[in-house]
């Protein structure tokens, strides 16, 4: 009879990709945030898996549920910068991106960097600001540098947004324009706390006395080791059935009758790009189709828009991607 532990040991198998250090980063991570941020534990691995996936994040939810202070804690396990804007209706795009100021002493224009020159940059309700301060943030969501009277700035590494807004009140806000919503890797949508949960929100409150939450967190990733575990994603092994997979979820949202506009190709590659960052921090160096489904709805919720008739019903863009992933068959 064999010896089970023989057997054990043939089937172990190692990464091609040392993933250990990536993992104990995330979990140092998710540690440091549950000092503070109780019962949300899937916004955080989804600002996580963004950050390993060099993706910007939207996050939506009703006022007080912690959407702002996780994203500020959040940017502070990071040894970065970090700045925060405030969108508001007289928001103007040089009070974002910065302007250029005459110097009397040279008289020649000097370019004075707006607090979008950061690392972790968060956006509260970008929402609220008009449609001409929103498209400033194009070129530097996707390209990572700003063009200023015909120069060209670089954003420092690294760089990513966290916007939040409020899906309930919508007066005296602007409508996020599809070129925009599709430059935000995920979509985050933040809910109500469970029962057990907000009671330990109170009681970890009450111990801290008031004191700042900032003062519990403290940094776990660097720039550089950000970079390496980034690398290390990009060299997660996809095989060609996951690409058919991914290709096949996205072409049904452009074909499918509940849906009047579907994925663009940048969806397709934010839901592969996602998939290698949920392998990794899962240890492995190659991508499951169960990696894909987590990414789903996070990608394509804000990227797809339900027909009139459908929504008049009550139909949400969750409830329709969930109906193509299971219309399409999972490789094996």
């Amino acid at each position: 009879m064999e010896n089970p532990e023989n057997t054990n040991d043939e089937l172990h198998f190692d990464n091609r990709i040392p993933l250990q250090e990536l993992q104990a980063a995330v979990e140092d991570i998710k540690a440091q945030l549950s000092k503070i941020i109780i019962g949300q534990q899937d916004f955080v691995e989804l600002l996580v898996v963004s950050l390993l996936a060099n993706g910007h994040v939207l996050i939506e939810g009703v006022p007080g549920i912690a959407k702002t202070i996780t994203a500020k804690l959040f940017a502070k396990t990071l040894k970065t910068d970090f700045s925060r804007i405030q969108f508001t209706p007289d928001l103007m795009p040089s009070d974002v991106l910065g302007t250029s100021v005459l110097n009397m002493k040279t008289s020649d224009f000097e370019f004075k960097k707006g607090p979008v020159f950061s690392n972790i940059v968060l956006i509260d309700e970008i929402n609220r600001a008009p449609a001409k301060t929103q498209a400033a943030l194009f070129e530097v969501m996707e390209e990572r540098q700003i063009t200023m009277d015909g120069t060209r700035y670089a954003m420092d590494y690294p760089f990513m947004v966290l916007a939040t807004q409020n899906p309930i009140e919508q007066e005296g806000t602007y409508a996020l324009p599809e070129a925009q919503l599709d430059r935000f890797l995920f979509k985050i949508k933040v809910t109500y706390p469970e029962l057990k949960d907000e009671v330990t929100i109170l009681k970890t409150h009450h111990e801290r006395k008031l004191k700042d939450p900032e003062e519990h967190i403290n940094g776990v990733l660097t720039p550089e080791s950000l970079q390496t575990f980034r690398n290390q994603v990009q060299e997660i092994l996809i095989e060609d059935k996951i690409f058919t997979y991914i290709a096949q979820v996205v072409d049904k949202t452009r074909n499918h009758p509940h849906l009047y506009l579907g994925g663009s190709p940048r969806a397709s590659l934010a839901i592969m790009n996602a998939s290698k960052a949920f392998a990794a921090i899962n240890g492995r160096d190659f991508v499951t189709p169960d990696d894909v489904k987590r990414s789903l709805t996070p990608v394509l919720r804000h990227r797809v828009i339900v027909s009139p008739e459908r929504e008049m019903e009550g139909m949400t863009p969750e409830t329709v991607i969930d109906m193509i992933a299971q219309s399409i068959e999972i490789p094996r």
